[in-house]
């Protein structure tokens, strides 16, 4: 397959197009489910094709190949350059930014591989979990398994090829407790690159515990009035925060206004750069490259060296996310966020590990500066507009917090407010760091992507807090 995208470079080269690359993928994934105590079957899936772009006349085209056929291959290639050059007068030209031409391999190496892991001890780990967690108030218990590895090889028509494997684990599952008419609900996914090492980090057995004794006890918790408090946002929170009100509205394709009927809009605008949008304490970057990280990746999908991107930097709007494409319409060098999730998806702006940088102090000395507020652990439920600037987040484990002492559990507090609201509220920042793993989807035909999302504690001052019915 290597020998034949290479050949469909070279093809299109000699049959008139302006630029091509192919990008070889194979994925191997295996998904184990157990919902309580039952072991659904087994998803083992095998995906290989070649995909391509093509400029022909100024017009970027996409194909894709599943089948090692070069007559087939041949004849694809022409008719999309015909179709390229024959839309050239109605189509927008297409022109990519000016890259270094790269050869490269790399990959993700697995101290214990995951193919090594017999798929019965794979599943023995999901029922030991769900059964150390059985009892009358956890009605539903949901474990969800899934290990994929991603081989990739790129070319392109400038030179540039590259080599790649990534391992991923991902961990999923989904609790819900019950006393009465009362029901509280968890959820949650633990994703890292590497192998079977990263079970033993994880810690899942206390983890779940943990999780499934404070779901029972927070139906017995208290509820608070609707006012003006301080709050404290984990990790968690703050992580997909930053993925959603930063994040997607800093990807260059949504702000050029090509995703406006798909995955929505942006409350950011080309000229916005420099903009002051929180406190400077607030820095927001998006980075492929931190170690473990799910969605970590050395290059992107159009072969360009990955690096940090400050997305804010000290409160101001800093930097977009870009591919080629929009890069070269900013007039600037792409800072590698061309991402697909397969062979058969175009790559797109997309991000990888999205946070808030940490600061100086300790979550201790975050509370003990708090009158009255929240302290919010982790969340159940969140949503926001397709501009990114209105957004809602309804807490699962959260405390109260008076007099800068943590105090008992209080059910489903609200936090409602802009995306400037947010960040122009944020006083403090801790010195921890933690993230969480979750799928990103946009596109259309959809692409979800693996990506990390995460940050320090925070403490936000004087903002609403309200209460979910």
């Amino acid at each position: 397959m290597k020998d034949l995208a290479e050949f469909c470079v070279e093809f299109a080269k000699k049959n008139g197009a302006e630029y091509s690359e192919a990008r070889f993928e194979k994925i191997s994934s295996e998904t184990f489910t157990v919902k309580n105590g039952t072991v659904e079957s087994p998803l083992l899936v095998e995906n290989e094709g070649i995909g391509m772009r093509i400029i022909a006349d100024g017009v970027l085209s996409f194909l894709s190949f599943t089948k090692a056929d070069k007559n087939l291959m041949k004849e694809e290639i022409k008719k999309m350059i015909r179709i390229s050059k024959s839309s050239s007068k109605i189509s927008e030209r297409s022109k990519l930014s000016k890259e270094r031409v790269v050869k490269k391999r790399w990959k993700i190496r697995e101290k214990i591989k995951i193919k090594d892991v017999d798929i019965d001890e794979k599943i023995s780990l999901l029922l030991d979990l769900e059964k150390n967690i059985r009892r009358k108030e956890l009605p539903s218990r949901f474990f969800q398994l899934t290990a994929t590895t991603t081989e990739k090889f790129f070319i392109n028509s400038e030179g540039t090829r590259i080599h790649s494997s990534v391992p991923n684990l991902m961990l999923f599952y989904n609790l819900v407790s019950k006393i009465g008419n009362q029901t509280e609900n968890r959820y949650f996914s633990l994703g890292s690159s590497g192998g079977w090492e990263i079970i033993k980090r994880w810690n899942l057995e206390k983890k779940i515990k943990d999780e499934s004794k404070m779901l029972v006890k927070l139906l017995k918790g208290k509820t608070i009035k609707t006012a003006k408090m301080d709050v404290i946002l984990a990790p968690e929170l703050v992580g997909i925060a930053m993925h959603e009100s930063c994040g997607h509205p800093a990807e260059a394709d949504r702000i050029l206004g090509r995703e406006g009927a798909q995955a929505g809009e942006s409350y950011l605008k080309p000229n916005f750069l420099g903009m002051q949008i929180g406190t400077k304490v607030v820095t927001v970057v998006d980075d492929p490259r931190i170690k473990g990280s799910y969605g970590y990746y050395e290059y992107d999908d159009e072969g360009v060296k990955a690096r940090r991107r400050f997305l804010i930097k000290n409160g101001l709007i800093n930097e977009f996310l870009h591919n080629r494409e929009t890069a070269n319409k900013f007039g600037i060098k792409s800072n590698a966020a061309a991402r697909a999730s397969s062979f058969d998806r175009e790559p797109i702006v997309r991000m990888s590990t999205t946070f808030m940088l940490p600061g100086d102090f300790s979550l201790d000395e975050l509370i003990e500066d708090v009158k009255h507020g929240v302290y919010i652990k982790s969340f159940t439920e969140w949503n926001i507009d397709d501009k990114r600037w209105n957004q809602k987040y309804v807490g699962c484990e959260a405390y109260e917090i008076v007099n800068g002492k943590i105090k008992g559990l209080v059910r489903r507090p609200v936090l409602e407010l802009t995306t400037k609201g947010f960040f122009s509220s944020v006083d403090a920042c801790g010195k921890d760091l933690d993230f969480v793993a979750g799928t990103c989807g946009k596109g259309d035909p959809m692409q979800g992507v693996p990506v990390w999302m995460g940050g320090p504690h925070i403490r936000l001052r004087n903002v609403v807090v309200k209460h979910a019915t």
